[in-house]
C-alpha cells in the first residue's frame, strides 16, 4: 500500500515538475529580451550585414528598435583596412524614420542621392578614419535633439533639433573601399562617455523587427 502510494506520488511529482519546467521555460523565453541588431528589412539591399551589428557596403542601415526612452546613447565604431592608407570617409549618423523595401525600390528608380530623398533628414555627415568612434545621444523630452560626438569631443554644429514620431538608430555608408561600421549598444563596450549621465544605453522596445 505504502509502496503504491509512493510510486503514485512519485509519478505525479515528475509530471508536475515536467509541466512546471515547461511553463517556466516558456515564461523565460517570452521574457528574454531580443538583441539589438540592424534590421535587414529596413536596410538598403546594397548594405552587407554581419554579426547583427556590423554594416559594410553602401547605403542606409537602420537598427530594428524604436527609440522610446527620454535619453539614449550609442556608438558607432569605424574600421577601415590598413591598405586604405589613412583614407577617411564622410559617413552619416543619427536616426531615421521606418523604412521598407518599397522605399528602397522607389529610391533606386529615382536614382537620386540627395539626403532629402535618401531618408537621412535626421542624420549628419561626419568625416571618419580607421579607429574613430562616433557617439550619438538622443533626447526626446522637452526639446527633442540628436547630438554627435567624435572620439568623445562634441560636434555642436551638427546637432539635429526638433523631430517627431518614431525614429530608429541609423547609419548611412557612402561608397567606400572596405569600411565597416559597428553599432555598439552595450555600455561595457563603449569607448567614450555619453555627454551626460542621463543618457543611458538603448532599451529594446516591443516593436523590434
Amino acid at each position: 500500500m505504502g509502496g503504491c502510494c509512493s510510486c503514485c506520488f512519485s509519478g505525479e511529482t515528475e509530471e508536475s515538475a515536467s509541466n512546471g519546467n515547461n511553463k517556466e521555460t516558456e515564461l523565460v523565453a517570452a521574457a528574454a529580451p531580443k538583441s539589438l541588431s540592424i534590421s535587414r528589412a529596413m536596410t538598403a539591399p546594397t548594405v552587407e550585414l554581419a554579426n547583427g551589428n556590423q554594416a559594410s557596403g553602401y547605403g542606409l542601415a537602420l537598427v530594428g528598435v524604436v527609440l522610446e526612452q527620454d535619453a539614449a546613447y550609442w556608438e558607432v565604431h569605424i574600421e577601415i583596412p590598413e591598405e586604405g592608407g589613412g583614407i577617411s570617409y564622410e559617413v552619416m549618423f543619427g536616426v531615421a524614420t521606418k523604412k521598407d523595401r518599397k522605399f528602397y525600390n522607389a529610391l533606386q528608380e529615382q536614382e537620386e542621392e540627395m539626403p532629402s530623398t535618401s531618408g537621412t533628414d535626421l542624420m549628419r555627415p561626419v568625416p571618419v578614419s580607421n579607429g574613430d568612434v562616433v557617439g550619438i545621444a538622443v533626447q526626446q523630452s522637452d526639446l527633442p535633439m540628436v547630438q554627435f560626438l567624435l572620439n568623445g569631443e562634441p560636434l555642436h554644429s551638427l546637432s539635429v533639433n526638433r523631430f517627431r514620431g518614431n525614429v530608429y538608430p541609423a547609419v548611412y555608408l557612402p561608397e567606400n573601399e572596405g569600411l565597416t561600421a559597428k553599432v555598439v549598444f552595450a555600455e561595457r563596450e563603449f569607448a567614450q562617455l555619453s555627454p551626460h549621465a542621463r543618457f543611458g544605453p538603448v532599451i529594446v522596445a516591443r516593436g523590434l523587427l
